[in-house]
């Protein structure tokens, strides 16, 4: 097998998101290319894009301003999350907008007119999010909306009056409600009982109705109509998986989204005038950031998929067939390389069947190491898309299982509330469960496994390393709790709540957080541990490493410590990606072998 450094895979650029300039010049969009986030520009009669944004800071999104080519831009400090609102207008001039670095700011449209945007904040109090608009040419900032909950911005209305606004009960449960800037009060328009969610909200032409995803009543999200003077809810179309990303053509009536079925995304187009519902072909991957073209004649997406790393590509809407636009993330020394992986599914404890995705390297030599990567979230969802770090150790000839243990978003509402509360540890049985799997098939080297994951995902880690350590030939923990008790004490304040409806609380599952936290079964752990963690890190706070390491020191336990500075929850910068994930890879060459 020829050799190959993890350098290659980690190097590989990525569009990261895109639009199209209203006035149909351009696209923007944002990518690593220079090792931070930055923006760029495509004409449609240029072979390369060009930068546009130079800042030693990551841009974290990008948002046309109605009828304009100028461009709202976020950016925070290092990882906090604590977005600051720029405006980038033509020629490259940026003004800085909110001028907070304390608090965090959350865009929500621009008015019709291009001179106010809406967007929100914790300002007033750190746990709440409250409603602001801004005049961009006075800069001037009205808070007109204030609530003890978190309020963000869907839509301006199209006759400038009103804003679309949703609150986020949980992470799984919202409401909309239509905001009168003029009279100051809310209408509420989605009454529901049990949770949930709406999201890509889009006004017809007429802005008498809106089109939306929901899964309200129902497992998985579809489309569905709100009518908005008579508050009736009308379904258009459903189906037996999450419908996503619900974008609409409004001059020429068609919708677009895309369908997860079990990780693995497909495209759709919905002709309202006909009735008419077509699809396209795309290889496997996520397909996400939907847009039409300004012209009507595209739909352009980001498409990232385990051999095609994230690019923009179009759908010619007269044809329905799908081209790779850009090729920001073109790596020849790896297009052979690059592995796709099966859809799987697995017994649990209980006989529930766990979907997986199972990477197998293209030569093994008998028996392979194996590595177990756990997704964050809870309230999320391993999927197939491109992964440095995973297909790095595929090339080695290790074999990689990434589960959607329950809790998953993907496979209905039900699942992703099975590990709600004090059911957490029936997801780490999932885990054990899958060793017990891979062990039957008889592909896997079951004294040569390693378990890996992010956020949550590192909890996970910490629970299976501590609670079942005889599994485990090594593990590597990123920015995971360790102990559910001091994660929600230390959490930013405005998640503490949304992440109490998921864990629970202290007040009420504290004997249940000492019972299963990892910190409180340390000296249980036998498996050497990397950890990793962003010293910025507003989500989980980087104590929660800090303290499992001392103890895990203090007995003389096997630990690597990285604790990056300048990063957060999610590794940025590339200089420190490469370094990590350097590391990483050698520490399990240490503990599996090559």
């Amino acid at each position: 097998m020829e050799e190959i450094t993890i350098d290659p895979y980690i190097h590989v650029r990525a569009v990261n998101s895109f639009e199209y300039d209203p006035k149909g010049k351009k696209i923007s969009f944002i990518s690593d290319f220079t090792g931070v986030p930055q923006v760029w520009e495509l004409d449609r009669g240029d072979r390369w894009p060009a930068q546009t944004s130079f800042s030693m800071k990551g841009i974290t999104f990008i948002k046309y301003i109605a009828g304009t080519s100028d461009l709202i831009i976020g950016m925070d400090e290092d990882g906090d999350e604590k977005e600051q609102l720029y405006l980038l207008k033509e020629g490259d001039e940026k003004i800085a907008l909110t001028n907070s670095p304390e608090h965090l700011h959350l865009f929500g449209d621009s008015s019709p007119d291009g001179k106010w945007i809406a967007w929100s904040s914790n300002r007033r109090n750190e746990a709440y999010l409250d409603i602001y608009i801004q005049n961009l040419e006075t800069l001037e900032i009205r808070r007109v909306f204030t609530g003890d909950g978190m309020y963000v911005v869907e839509k301006w209305f199209p006759d400038g009056k009103s804003l679309l606004v949703k609150k986020t009960h949980s992470p799984l449960d919202h409401d909309l409600g239509v905001f009168s800037l003029s009279t100051g009060k809310m209408d509420w328009i989605t009454e529901h009982k049990e949770d949930a969610g709406y999201k890509n909200i889009h006004f017809n032409k007429e802005a008498d109705h809106i089109y939306l995803l929901t899964n309200q009543d129902r497992e998985f999200f579809g489309l569905a109509l709100i009518h908005l003077a008579s508050k009736q809810f009308t379904w258009l179309e459903r189906g037996e998986w999450d419908f996503e990303d619900l974008v609409m053509d409004q001059d020429k009536n068609k919708l677009a989204f895309s369908m997860n079925e079990g990780g693995i995304s497909k495209g759709f187009l919905v002709d309202l005038d006909t009735s008419h519902l077509y699809n396209w072909d795309t290889p496997m991957g996520v397909i996400y950031n939907l847009r039409f073209s300004p012209d009507h004649q595209k739909l352009g997406f980001v498409l990232n998929g385990p051999a095609h790393p994230p690019d923009i590509w179009e759908v010619d809407l007269k044809t329905i067939q799908a081209k790779r636009l850009t090729y920001i993330s073109r790596t020849p020394i790896l297009e052979e390389k690059l592995i796709e992986p099966e859809p799987i599914t697995f017994p649990s404890f209980d006989h529930l069947q766990i979907p997986a995705f199972y990477y197998k390297p293209k030569q093994m030599a008998g028996k392979s190491p194996v590595v177990v990567y756990i997704h964050g979230g809870p309230e999320s969802q391993s999927r197939a898309v491109y992964s440095p770090f995973l297909q790095y150790f595929l090339n080695q000839g290790y074999a990689v299982v990434a589960p959607n243990i329950r809790g998953s978003t993907g496979y209905g509402k039900t699942y992703t509330h099975l590990d709600d509360g004090q059911n957490r540890m029936n997801a780490v049985k999932d885990v054990i469960f899958l060793m017990e799997w891979l062990k039957n098939t008889g592909d896997i080297d079951a004294e040569k496994a390693a378990i890996v994951g992010g956020s949550y995902g590192g909890f996970i880690v910490l629970a299976a390393i501590s609670h079942f350590p005889d599994l485990w030939a090594a593990a590597i923990d990123i920015v995971g709790m360790s102990s559910i008790r001091s994660f929600l004490k230390t959490t930013s304040p405005w998640r503490k709540k949304l992440r109490e409806a998921e864990y629970g609380t202290i007040e009420k599952d504290g004997d249940y957080f000492d019972k299963i936290d990892p910190l409180n079964h340390a000296d249980k752990i036998t498996a050497p541990l990397m950890i990793i963690h962003g010293v910025n890190d507003p989500r989980v706070p980087v104590q929660e490493s800090d303290q499992i390491v001392s103890k895990l020191k203090k007995r003389k336990h096997p630990v690597t410590y990285i604790r990056i500075e300048a990063e957060g929850h999610t590794m940025m910068k590339l200089k420190n990606k490469l370094s990590s994930y350097s590391e990483m890879a050698a520490f399990l060459e240490t503990y599996l072998g090559k």
